[in-house]
């Protein structure tokens, strides 16, 4: 009997040891979507201080014409290609009217979870039945590579959601650059920014009264529980948001509120925590429209057009490959 734990298993439990192992300690954030954190992100977005999701919602029903304009102009067929399309709300909205409009295109999305990808597949093709969806399971860069290749479609890399403010600048700038290794001259990416704005707008957004995001950010810890034998006790940890105006970025903490030890078996590790010592969660980075620009032009795009809510909250860039 294979006893050895899953590469998975592995990753997580691999980066746990160097997240807790460091000075101050940090856990990432890509691991708070099992599934209960991807029920409690699903109750987030529904949440009256949580702007973006509806931010870019309006703008993709407000402005869907003009949308689909862009991506195919220039184009007689386009390949519709999505990275991490969690419940593929704002999509569908697209989708809708490309097939309303008759447009020649396919739908891929892209997810490292299988999970994820049979129930936005059920769903999409109970919903579009004439819709033609490819899902890919995997890296996204892995699968996009083995869909590069010389056909005259466009395809549309779409970046929803802000996921890109999880990335600090120089990560950004390589998952863009990583991106454009695997287009060609005339395809598009399609990437969502969160703008900067009153900042406590920003922070209610990210501590919200209810405490979902608070239950949200606690279940890494219970995730790390169940799946590498730990023995945290949540409630002797809470979660802590700020909004930094200079940098332009929200940070999630979770803090130790005793002097407390963590064992976790999976690592044969205690972990000590001093009282009211931090673990950075996430960066949440916000944007101006020259960090944009500057982004773009680091990683060889340029911007085509954007796409802008009435009070400049949130922006859908729309960028187009610079030739070698």
């Amino acid at each position: 009997m294979n006893t050895s734990p899953s590469p998975e298993l592995s990753q997580f439990a691999e980066e746990v040891l160097r997240g807790l192992s460091a000075t101050p300690k940090h856990l990432s954030s890509k691991y708070f979507y099992d599934d209960e954190g991807s029920r409690l992100f699903q109750e987030i977005m529904r949440l009256p201080e949580y702007y973006p999701t509806r931010a870019e919602l309006k703008i993709f029903t407000e402005q869907t014409e003009k949308i689909t304009d862009a991506f195919t102009n220039g184009a007689d067929a386009i390949d519709l290609i999505e990275l991490g399309a969690g419940d593929g709300t704002k999509t569908a909205v697209l989708i809708e009217h490309f097939l309303d409009r008759g447009i020649d295109f396919t739908y891929s999305p892209i997810d490292i979870s299988q999970e994820a990808n049979d129930a936005l597949s059920a769903r999409f093709r109970e919903k579009f039945p004439e819709l033609r969806i490819n899902p890919h399971t995997g890296d996204y860069f892995k699968v996009l590579d083995s869909l590069k290749n010389g056909s005259e479609r466009r395809k549309v890399l779409m970046f929803l959601g802000s996921n890109i403010g999880n990335f600090q600048r120089d990560q950004a700038v390589d998952f863009f650059r990583a991106l454009r290794a695997v287009m060609n001259p005339n395809d598009r990416l399609f990437t969502g920014f969160d703008m900067q704005k009153d900042p406590r707008v920003i922070v209610n957004a990210y501590d919200d009264s209810q405490g979902v995001t608070a239950a949200f950010n606690l279940n890494l810890l219970r995730r790390i529980n169940n799946e590498l034998g730990a023995n945290f006790d949540v409630d002797k940890f809470s979660h802590y948001a700020q909004y930094r105006p200079v940098e332009c970025a929200a940070r999630s903490f979770l803090i130790s509120r005793e002097k407390q030890s963590v064992t976790i078996d999976a690592l044969n590790r205690t972990f000590e925590f001093e009282q009211w010592e931090p673990i950075f969660m996430e960066i949440s980075q916000k944007y101006t429209r020259a960090m944009i620009e500057e982004l773009a032009a680091e990683s060889d795009f340029e911007i085509e057009t954007e796409f802008f809510d009435e009070v400049n909250f949130y922006t859908d860039s729309l960028w187009r490959p610079i030739a070698f």
